[in-house]
């Protein structure tokens, strides 16, 4: 089972990813992909919020 660490970098390496080939082949113009993009540039901030008041909570 992968670390919270190791599933945040992996998740954020993905999200790069995705804008990086949306930037290349110039489809990151539609509304589709930057919703996608940016829905899950979201969700990983909830995660991180999520992980930091749990570590707070745990000390």
């Amino acid at each position: 089972m992968p670390t919270r660490n190791t599933l945040t970098l992996l998740f954020s390496a993905l999200i790069f990813a995705g804008f990086l080939v949306a930037g290349i082949l110039g489809v990151l113009d539609y509304l589709i992909v930057k919703a996608l993009l940016f829905s899950a540039l979201i969700l990983l901030a909830v995660y991180l919020i999520s992980i930091a008041f749990k570590n707070t909570e745990t000390k």
